[in-house]
């Protein structure tokens, strides 16, 4: 992780769970990170725990709502004036909200896809084209994915969001190809974790956390810090490695 010192990553839903662990290791070893969520006040929260940790990098809270465009390009100008550009993208943000083919509401797919897919690609873009005119050759964009990019549950209520991480699985892959065909260096990787213990399953299930308690009570659920120290692989790994997707599950998780 040497090679990143201070350098500057951008963390999408870095507010809480897996975004707010990946952006506490990355400040810790030295980047600077810009944070992006709607609720701003957690990812200042997150800055100040940094700076009394005594982390050498810097967390650089901002409010964004990654489901409206303009709001994403922004961000992206505002980077390029107080930063110059990224070098690392973290692709976190995502949601599942219980909306079944059969019955769900087209407004809650919607939400699903703008965040998922949509914004995910969005800043996909923004960061290549950062890391372009900056002639940034070894940059990294990694796709916080999930175990329901690969298989489908039998589960209606997670359905729609299945398939808007198969189609994170697609892109990453097909971005993969694409900066291979510019003979870029940069790299693209795809992490997909199983359970992992956050607030994810609590806000899939708000009108019945009892669904969470019993979801997260099943097994023996992934910490964030397990997915944490997958990002701290990948960006670990030796120039000439390309690591395509990395699949986490707890052992004791049937699929």
């Amino acid at each position: 992780m040497d090679r990143w010192k201070g350098r500057v990553a951008l963390v999408t839903g870095a507010s809480v769970g897996i975004g707010a662990a990946i952006v506490k290791s990355l400040v810790q070893h030295g980047m600077k990170v810009v944070g992006c969520a709607r609720n701003l006040e957690q990812i200042q929260n997150l800055a100040a725990e940094c700076v009394r940790s005594g982390f050498s990098g810097t967390l650089f809270p901002y409010k964004c709502d990654l489901s409206v465009e303009d709001e994403v390009l922004s961000m992206f100008s505002w980077i390029k004036v107080q930063h110059q550009g990224i070098d690392v993208c973290i692709n976190n943000a995502g949601l599942a909200l219980p909306e079944p083919l059969l019955s769900g509401k087209t407004s809650g797919w919607r939400t699903m896809m703008d965040v998922n897919v949509i914004a995910l690609s969005v800043c996909t873009q923004e960061a290549h084209h950062s890391m372009k005119e900056r002639y940034i050759d070894d940059g990294h964009i990694i796709n916080i994915n999930g175990m329901c990019g690969h298989r489908v549950l039998h589960n209606a209520d997670v359905h729609f969001y299945t398939a808007t991480k198969y189609a994170v699985t697609a892109l990453t892959e097909g971005l993969r190809q694409e900066l291979r065909e510019a003979k870029t260096h940069i790299r693209a990787t795809c992490i997909s974790p199983g359970l992992v213990e956050t607030e994810f399953a609590y806000r899939l299930f708000s009108e019945s956390p009892e669904k969470a308690v019993a979801t997260y009570k099943s097994v023996k659920c992934l910490q964030a810090a397990d997915i944490t120290n997958a990002v701290g692989y990948v960006l670990s790994a030796p120039p000439h490695v390309q690591i395509g997707d990395i699949e986490i599950m707890p052992v004791e998780q049937l699929m």
